[in-house]
């Protein structure tokens, strides 16, 4: 079976080296000077009830086109007036029909911490991110190395920005001391694809106490997710069960009022 994540990867090399070629870091870092105050998502997590990351995406490797003519400048904000906690824009194009301009559209009309989901490798990434105006942004230890993880960590924070890191196994927990300031388990499994919940479970009871805990794909059940709070995770990211809705923030706004009234 073909890995997709190594599949992924490899094209993101070529795209980050093409972009260089388009924009220096250079000017990057100018556009991060004029950037907003970033927000923070741990803290904002961190107080809500439901702690729920709404997620803007079109498309996935797996499922194939998943709302194709979704627009940035509608579905965040309104994601934000159903009750969303916080946003994770997907900015992969090849992949995942997203873009860079998706967090330029929705910044200015949302008052919500973004999170740029994206296959991190380099730090040119994280200079990008800052200028389109995220707040956060993914790394996935199954992309890079402890020490890549550590640097781009810190990085991440020179530029003003918080680390979502995102792990799948317990041997990735060796990842958690790199300094990020959230721990996401992703249930979906990048190699493959395949999800399975119980892998939240598994690694709660791993993860340091002082860890903001972040769940991640495959939810779809207000039950679920309130056995998730009880085992320690106070994040949620959940795209693909808004998504697939032809409004996403109805069908998100229906799933806190489950989730808070058992």
């Amino acid at each position: 079976m073909t890995d997709i994540l190594e599949t992924i990867i490899a094209h993101k090399r070529k795209e980050v080296e093409e972009a260089k070629k388009l924009t220096d870091i250079a000017t990057l870092e100018l556009r991060c000077l004029d950037a907003a105050p970033t927000r923070s998502m741990k803290k904002a997590l961190a107080a809500s009830a439901t702690g729920i990351i709404a997620e803007f995406k079109r498309r996935s490797p797996s499922k194939g086109d998943i709302h194709a003519g979704a627009d940035a400048a509608l579905i965040p904000p309104a994601y934000e007036k159903a009750g969303a906690s916080a946003l994770s824009i997907l900015t992969d194009s090849r992949f995942f029909g997203g873009s860079a301009n998706d967090i330029v559209k929705a910044r200015p009309l949302v008052g919500l911490p973004i999170l740029r989901k994206e296959f991190v490798i380099d730090e040119y990434q994280l200079y990008e991110a800052c200028a389109l105006g995220a707040d956060a942004v993914l790394l996935i230890a199954s992309a890079l190395t402890v020490a890549e993880c550590r640097d781009l960590t810190s990085k991440t924070h020179s530029l003003g920005m918080e680390v979502l890191l995102e792990i799948h196994s317990e041997e990735e927990l060796k990842y958690v001391d790199c300094g990020a300031d959230m721990v996401g388990v992703n249930n979906r499994h990048l190699g493959t694809f395949v999800t399975d919940v119980a892998t939240s479970f598994a690694l709660a009871e791993l993860l340091p106490e002082d860890v903001l805990r972040v769940s991640e794909s495959g939810l779809s059940s207000p039950q679920t997710v309130r056995e998730l709070r009880t085992a320690g995770y106070r994040g949620f990211l959940m795209g693909e069960h808004f998504m697939r809705s032809a409004s996403p923030a109805d069908a998100l706004q229906c799933f806190i009022s489950q989730l808070l009234t058992p």
